[in-house]
């Protein structure tokens, strides 16, 4: 990989030997410089083999994680964000939990304008568990998107996605 001023800081995209961690591991995140960040566009993120443990049996969690951000200053590379990702594997939290740990890093990382993180967790003990969290800059347009969002979640169809 070809390294530049906004890439140069970047340690884990293109190198070929990095030690994957299955303990929790916020600090792996990285980011780089939103080169249009005079437009608003969505990234999204499918994560359909993230695992992470049930807390109180230590039982293996398995979902489909997706991620959906209008980003600002910076972005998450998404290497890190994999190798941050299967850092679950060995955490011992609830389903409704993970969505939010994961949602509190990676706004404390990115500030992005706006975010949405869903878990659709495959069933156990005959029930699925898909959390839902969503946040949009305060004060600002995207705030009031997230309402928006969060309000019409689920409905109407939207639930089209099924890792089940």
């Amino acid at each position: 990989m070809k390294m530049t001023k906004e890439t140069n800081s970047l340690t884990l995209l293109g190198k070929k030997n990095v030690k994957y961690g299955y303990n929790y591991t916020p600090e792996v995140l990285e980011t780089f410089a939103n080169k249009h960040p005079d437009r608003d566009y969505w990234v999204k993120f499918n994560c359909p083999e993230f695992t992470s443990l049930c807390p109180i049996t230590g039982q293996p969690d398995f979902a489909t994680i997706y991620i959906s951000y209008i980003p600002d200053k910076i972005m998450v590379e998404s290497k890190s964000l994999k190798l941050y990702l299967v850092s679950f594997r060995n955490h011992g939290a609830f389903h409704e939990d993970v969505i939010n740990i994961i949602m509190d890093d990676l706004i404390d990382l990115l500030q992005p304008r706006y975010i949405e993180i869903w878990g659709k967790f495959l069933p156990r003990g005959g029930i699925s568990i898909d959390p839902y969290v969503n946040y949009g800059q305060v004060d600002s347009k995207y705030s009031e998107i997230a309402k928006q969002r969060f309000i019409q979640h689920d409905l109407n169809g939207m639930d089209k996605i099924d890792n089940r």
